[in-house]
Formats: structure tokens, sequence, C-alpha cells
């Protein structure tokens, strides 16, 4: 089944081979700069430069914004998912896990987001994913709140060295969750 493949940017390069990842979305900061690997193409690599903050005007910072998450959810809706999305940020702990869960309800917006904030939290135990895209994709996917308070529900990750991976699967709703267990 394919997913969401999640990482921080010194494992890029292995993660897109190891999970063959033909699509790719960076969440860095604007000044942040590294080499795409040579299996995503540069027309299938989304680059969203934003920092790790949750509120906007925290100095020369740039903040989530609508805008990013509006290109994020295009860039999810025209993956094609014939292999899994690779999406990244500086440690694999706030930004990516974020996208990674708008990116799920982009593709299926009939999913409970409860029951995939549990999945997220099964498959990432260091995810905390950060408030400011969670709620901005909450406001943008229509979902009334519900998105917040399943991230909230699942509270802050356990601490975490960089070094984490995870795939977040596609569960649709009449397809049991045990695929939710797999791990990088």
């Amino acid at each position: 089944m394919t997913g969401i493949v999640v990482g921080p940017l010194e494992k890029i390069a292995e993660l897109a081979v190891r999970h063959k990842a033909r699509e790719m979305v960076s969440l860095m900061a604007e000044k942040q700069d590294f080499h795409r690997p040579g299996v995503i193409s540069a027309d299938r690599h989304l680059k969203l430069a934003m920092n790790d903050i949750a509120f906007a005007g925290t100095g020369n910072l740039v903040a989530p914004s609508e805008q990013h998450v509006e290109e994020l959810i295009a860039f999810a809706r025209n993956w094609d998912r014939a292999a899994p999305l690779l999406i990244h940020c500086w440690m694999g702990v706030s930004r990516s896990p974020a996208a990674a869960v708008i990116a799920v309800l982009s593709v299926d917006p009939e999913q409970d987001e409860f029951a995939l904030a549990a999945r997220l939290r099964q498959v990432a135990p260091h995810a905390t994913p950060n408030t400011r895209l969670i709620e901005i994709g909450d406001r943008a996917l229509q979902r009334d709140g519900r998105l917040i308070a399943a991230i909230k529900s699942i509270g802050r990750g356990a601490e975490a060295d960089g070094r984490a991976t995870f795939v977040l699967p596609l569960v649709h709703p009449d397809i049991r969750d045990d695929a939710a267990t797999a791990r990088t």
C-alpha cells in the first residue's frame, strides 16, 4: 500500500531510494540549501520555505501560511500515488508530520481525523505536528476543528534525535488499520 514517507533532511536520499519515491515535499527555512535526490524530478518536488514556528511575526522567521498549505494540498491531490510521497523537514518531527496528515486528508477526505492522529502516533511516537500548519490545514480542508482536536488528543511526541523516520499509510475507512504498524 502506498503511503507517505516522512523523515529528516539528512535521510532524504536514502528514503527516496529505499521507498522508490518519485515525488517530494520539502518544508525548510528559506535559505537552507540542500540537494534534491536524483530519483526525484524537479517538477515533482514542492519546496515550501518556512520555519518551524507556531506564530507569525516572529522576527525574520517565516511562519507557515495559508499559501503554503494551499500549495501542499494541490500537490498532494496531484500525486499519482503509484509510489510513496516523501515529505521532509529539518528533523522530521514537526513540519513534515503535520504536512503528512494534511496530505492524507487531501487525497482521502473521508478519513476520520482521530483515527488518522492515532495512526500517526502509532507509527511516529516522536511526532509533534506543527500547530500552525495543523490549524491552517484544518481550515483549508474544512475539518471544522476536528483535525486540531485530533492532533491535540495525541499530545506531544517523545524526544527525538532527528534520525527517526516513518511511513504514514494511506488507509481508507474500509481497509483494516493493520498497515499502520509499517515502520522504516
